[in-house]
């Protein structure tokens, strides 16, 4: 068992998970947290979920109880940032300008949102939704309805944001430049039923156009689109994907691209820097290839599997991407890639119409892709007819009688 100092930079998810990972295999060793934000470590979803809603607490999001910390003699080190690394003196400089040096270092630095550049984006009442402090404001914003709100982005966070907004009894209008939502994510099939259920629900869904500008005196009144309306708008939220926060890495020397590079055991090209999370672009052996995942599951499995890989345990990082939502009342779980050019096509079991099935995305007969819509406990054999990477007979994975279990080979 290696002793030392291990850093983790980065309190979110994948660095907490990683602290607790260490002391639960036997690292007796020094354990240094960073992170920059005031609040202990906890999970993202509910900033665009249950504490949106205002349906969970704010603790119910935090990863450990505030005590778990110093019971596990892990230094967490909040409203303090890892400034820089130097690689060769194997030692982090922090924003409070104290070196600190490591033996390994974890990056679970994670990203950033993309922040439209037009005429007024710097007026009051444009969100952003990265921090718990973001998601606290943006409730204040929505929370007694009645509000004009304008999403920019029909991705996961615009949708939820978007559903949280009606639920409060808002006027919501969704801009977004591809032809249906989530166009990347799942492709056309799937983001049709979902531009069809926030309709359903009264959102002004915009397709193919962008934000070209906001309008406003100090605070934001209206939203220009790329075609040339213009939108009342009390409160904006854009929601148009993430950056990684390479920025260390970069300075550092270490190899970036579209994320921290890492290998399967989430090793960067420094031996002894791993990288988890949202700003981890790595290999998955059950791929084949790259990918950087930047959901929750990510972050919670990712996070132990460096830590392991750092204490010289054998790794191989090769999890099925995984994703959860709820929007109204649908909710959902989606495994695998299924972005447009991955897949042949999309067929389904059960009651579409209904909003109760199973949709595949299949590439050569096999599973890619599987998205269970207000259908429960079949992940697990969804993830493993993908992990099979075998062909399927197509009636069978259609038919609802046939038990999911029995067509994995």
């Amino acid at each position: 068992m290696p002793e030392g100092t291990f850093v983790i930079a980065g309190a979110g998810l994948a660095g907490a998970k990683a602290a607790e990972t260490l002391r639960e295999e036997g690292f007796a060793g020094r354990v240094v947290l960073v992170g920059e934000e005031i609040e202990r470590p906890y999970e993202r979803p509910p900033l665009s979920k249950g504490f949106l809603l205002d349906k969970e607490p704010r603790d119910k999001a935090h990863v450990h109880e505030a005590d778990w910390y110093d019971k596990h003699d892990v230094e967490l080190r909040l409203g303090v940032a890892v400034a820089s690394i130097d690689p060769a003196a194997h030692e982090v400089r922090l924003s409070t300008k104290e070196p600190v040096g490591y033996d390994k270092l974890l990056l679970a630095t994670g990203a950033s949102p993309r922040r439209l550049e037009v005429p007024g984006a710097r007026l009051q009442g444009i969100h952003y939704l990265r921090s718990m402090a973001d998601s606290a404001a943006l409730k204040q914003a929505i929370a007694h309805g009645g509000r004009r709100v304008v999403v920019a982005g029909a991705g996961w966070i615009g949708l939820e944001t978007a559903a949280a907004a009606r639920a409060y009894g808002n006027d919501v209008t969704v801009i977004e430049p591809e032809p249906a939502p989530l166009h990347a994510s799942v492709g056309p099939e799937i983001g049709g039923m979902f531009a069809a259920l926030h309709r359903e629900h009264g959102v002004d869904l915009r397709l193919d156009q962008g934000v070209a500008g906001f309008w406003g005196a100090g605070q934001v009144s209206a939203v220009v689109t790329s075609g040339g309306a213009e939108i009342p708008a009390d409160v904006v939220i854009v929601g148009i994907g993430v950056r990684p926060n390479t920025r260390l890495a970069e300075e550092a020397g270490l190899e970036v691209s579209d994320g921290v590079l890492v290998d399967a055991s989430l090793r960067t090209s420094d031996p002894d820097v791993h990288a988890a999370g949202d700003v981890a672009n790595a290999y998955n052996p059950l791929l084949g290839r790259r990918v950087r995942v930047e959901h929750w599951a990510n972050a919670l499995n990712g996070g132990p599997a460096a830590a392991r890989a750092m204490l010289g345990r054998d790794v191989s990082y090769d999890r099925v991407p995984y994703f959860f939502s709820d929007q109204y009342d649908l909710g959902m779980e989606m495994s695998g890639a299924a972005s447009p050019g991955e897949y042949d096509e999309v067929v389904y079991r059960g009651d579409v119409e209904g909003r109760e099935f199973i949709a595949f995305w299949l590439s050569g007969g096999r599973v890619v892709g599987g998205m269970n819509v207000n259908v429960w406990d079949v992940t697990g054999d969804v993830q493993a007819l993908i992990r099979s990477g075998q062909a399927v007979d197509r009636s069978r994975l259609t038919d609802p009688g046939t038990p999911l279990a029995d067509l994995v080979p």
